[in-house]
């Protein structure tokens, strides 16, 4: 081989290597949001017309990271028949004397039911601002897809934890707030 043509083909594998390297997080976004990997859960605009006899448990589970906030679900456990639409509540105070910014992101365990667990309503889908001092209370509508008692893999799971953790957006400077300087 002459050097052009090693050249040509480093030159071509690192490029290939950049495109990857740019496509990965779509690409692992839509493998999450398709298989429910790591616990992704889906996002639906209605619920399913099937209604189960089986139930499942609900847990909820409430975090912060970076944020004053306190932040916790009005209930510990809800139970849920498969297929038929729940309503849960979470509560976040601002603890501190300025407002914030905040989003919520969110999964669940076992992470193999994430692409049974749907939420037709949910806080965690936008950043707000939870003004200094202030309380709010904030609703998930939610179902699990009666296509799991299809999953031989999930015939064991009688309780779904869903978790969420908000996080400060007060620092972030995402292409959101950059075009909101100018």
């Amino acid at each position: 081989m002459n050097n052009g043509r090693i050249a040509l083909i480093a030159t071509v594998g690192a490029l290939a290597m950049l495109g990857l390297a740019f496509a990965s997080k779509p690409l692992y976004d839509t493998f999450c949001r398709i298989t429910g990997f790591g616990g992704t859960t889906q996002i639906a605009d209605r619920a399913p017309e099937r209604v189960s006899e089986r139930e499942v448990t609900v847990r909820f589970d409430a975090n912060v990271a970076n944020a004053p906030l306190k932040f916790r679900a009005t209930q510990t456990n809800l139970p849920v028949q498969i297929g038929a639409h729940s309503l849960a509540f979470y509560e976040v105070t601002n603890t501190s004397v300025s407002d914030v910014s905040v989003i919520a992101s969110y999964n669940v365990t076992p992470h193999k039911v994430g692409r049974f667990f749907n939420k037709l309503e949910c806080f965690c889908f936008e950043e707000r601002i939870i003004k200094a001092g202030e309380t709010k209370k904030l609703p998930v509508i939610f179902f699990v897809d009666p296509a799991i008692e299809d999953e031989r893999n999930a015939d064991d799971v009688r309780t779904i934890t869903l978790s969420y953790t908000f996080f400060n957006t007060n620092e972030f400077k995402g292409a959101a707030k950059s075009a909101s300087l100018n």
